[in-house]
């Protein structure tokens, strides 16, 4: 597609323990991509779209006072972009694949669940593997690889009563191709003296 190039550089935040971050930041390693079923956005490396707040808390809540964040400048660069209307089309495509491909191996197409006691959607083994499935059939046509998947992940309870805007909805994005990481850094605070631009 025309369109898929987002010819921005990002900002992105990733929630680690912090014997990631030491290795990251201060031994030069890279982070690892992600292969759970329940990925939303498919395998690679996740990070929150400017939103060191949200990675801080997901790390403070998987690990307490172990929990770091790691900052990095990405360029997303050929991006499955699911905010934007046309990408509708590709995952209804890699869907009716999937579908067929499971129907064809007489096996159970996944569905994406909900925890135990949680509202949220949060174990997306259907989205992850509809996403899967677009990344295999660009391979095995000779189509260009998606270098990242960006969506809008609605979590958390509505802000106000009525409301369709959620406390804990966020940008993540997930990088398939590691070149597309430009640099890690460490996040600053705030120096209270001067403004934010």
């Amino acid at each position: 597609m025309m369109y898929n190039k987002l010819p921005n550089l990002v900002l992105g935040f990733h929630g680690c323990h912090k014997d990631t971050y030491r290795n990251v930041i201060t031994k030069g390693g890279s982070l690892k991509a992600s292969t759970n079923t329940y990925d939303w956005l498919g395998n690679g490396i996740y990070f929150w779209e400017n939103n060191y707040t949200r990675a801080s808390e997901w790390a403070s809540n998987r690990y307490g006072d172990d929990g770091a964040v790691i900052g990095a400048v990405i360029d997303l660069g050929y991006c499955l972009n699911l905010t934007d209307y046309a990408s509708s089309f590709v995952l209804k495509e890699g869907y009716n694949i999937l579908k067929f491909q499971c129907e064809l191996n007489n096996t159970e197409i996944p569905q994406n669940k909900k925890p135990a006691n949680m509202n949220d959607l949060l174990l997306r083994d259907l989205d992850c593997a509809v996403i899967q499935q677009i990344h295999d059939v660009n391979r095995e046509l000779g189509r260009d690889a998606y270098d990242s998947v960006r969506g809008i992940f609605t979590e958390g309870d509505p802000v106000y009563p009525g409301a369709g805007i959620f406390e804990k909805t966020h940008v993540q994005i997930c990088v398939c191709n590691p070149n597309c990481i430009k640099g890690y850094f460490t996040p600053l605070t705030k120096d209270d003296k001067y403004p934010t631009p």
